[in-house]
């Protein structure tokens, strides 16, 4: 008998292959908003302007291969970093998955559609107001935003309603 149980429910982060890491990522793009550090309560906060190479349409980094050696500051996600992260969305599967917890139903792993993504109200398309290279830093503070780290609430539940 076979055990259709899928990957993120059976294995830790540090036991996924490359592919099922990969996989992982939803495609929302909030993780490519540019975020700023308080720096005297350390907390983060988000903003709606998103790091040079983000697609703000299909919410995906323009050159995913190079974005290291092209964004300074551009984080690699691996299971130490995942591990240590306060920052991560409440929808990122990583995030899900360290806690122990289930993928939502508009995650393309389980909808089987990348779209579901975008049309839960998860991903940061329409969202974007600007390129980091449009903003300054002083003027950054004007675009900070709250709904990165909240789930919307056409995402929650068991799938859209027909």
């Amino acid at each position: 008998m076979k055990d259709d149980t899928p990957f993120w429910r059976l294995k830790t982060l540090e036991e996924m292959t490359a592919g099922e890491w990969e996989s992982l990522c939803d495609g929302c793009g909030r993780c490519c908003l540019v975020k700023l550090e308080d720096e005297d309560s350390g907390k983060i906060l988000f903003t709606d302007v998103g790091c040079t190479l983000l697609d703000g349409e299909s919410c995906r980094c323009r050159n995913y291969p190079e974005r290291q050696g092209i964004v300074a500051d551009c984080v690699r996600l691996t299971p130490e970093v995942v591990r240590t992260l306060t920052w991560l969305p409440p929808t990122c599967a990583y995030r899900l998955v360290r806690e122990g917890r289930d993928l939502y139903w508009w995650h393309p792993l389980v909808s089987g559609d990348p779209e579901t993504v975008h049309l839960a109200g998860v991903s940061v398309r329409g969202r974007v107001s600007a390129s980091e290279e449009d903003v300054s830093l002083d003027d950054m503070v004007d675009h900070i935003v709250t709904w990165p780290m909240r789930v919307p609430s056409a995402a929650r539940g068991s799938g859209p309603r027909s």
